[in-house]
């Protein structure tokens, strides 16, 4: 990783940390879920993952893990390991379909720019989404069983009861997390291109 990307994912992974709940109070809990958190600081991770690259995503991700252990490990102390797992799951989806969006979007035009695509944004929200629920499903199905701090102790009906409830939470919190970094990412990617442009030329 070359200096600028460096300096990039550390000022990412800043902002991750700042927008943290138990510094900017910027999160509550879902109604039907308490214990699950909705929140903004997975936006700088898709930000980083888009306009720098899916392994400064991973390490804003990872950065920031770190820092919630410390300050908001939420209602299980292993909570942090959740959210992570789950930001991971939603990232491996989003490169996927940006691998794949990227081959057929810019086919004709190599300059081509993904982010101004409507329908890719559309189709890296769904992929994002559905692997973000379909990994956090399986996880928590064999996790929620343990005792604390893994998981709350549910027996088994109490897992299945809460295993929908916890898939429409992290499909609804992708819904909103990837579109905002989408637009996000693109503002700064066109903010930032006359200054790399200009370099160049210098």
């Amino acid at each position: 990783m070359d200096t600028k990307k460096l300096t990039l994912t550390i000022v990412f992974a800043a902002l991750a940390i700042v927008l943290n709940p138990a510094l900017t109070g910027l999160a509550f809990a879902a109604p039907f879920a308490p214990q699950l958190f909705y929140q903004i600081w997975e936006i700088p991770i898709v930000i980083a993952f888009l306009i720098i690259s899916p392994i400064s995503g991973i390490a804003v991700a990872l950065l920031n893990t770190s820092v919630l252990f410390v300050i908001f490990p939420g209602t299980l102390p292993t909570g942090p390991l959740y959210n992570l797992l789950a930001t991971l799951a939603m990232q491996i989806g989003m490169y996927a379909t940006v691998v794949i969006g990227k081959k057929i979007h810019c086919r004709k035009n190599p300059q081509a720019n993904i982010l101004t695509s409507i329908k890719w944004l559309a189709t890296t929200t769904a992929i994002g989404s559905i692997t973000r629920v379909a990994l956090m499903s399986v996880i928590l199905y064999l996790a929620l069983p343990q005792p604390v701090p893994i998981g709350f102790g549910f027996n088994q009906a109490i897992t299945n009861a809460y295993l929908p409830l916890a898939g429409f939470f992290n499909a609804t919190l992708a819904l909103y997390t990837i579109p905002i970094g989408w637009t996000i990412a693109l503002t700064v990617q066109m903010a930032l291109r006359p200054t790399f442009q200009n370099r160049q030329k210098n």
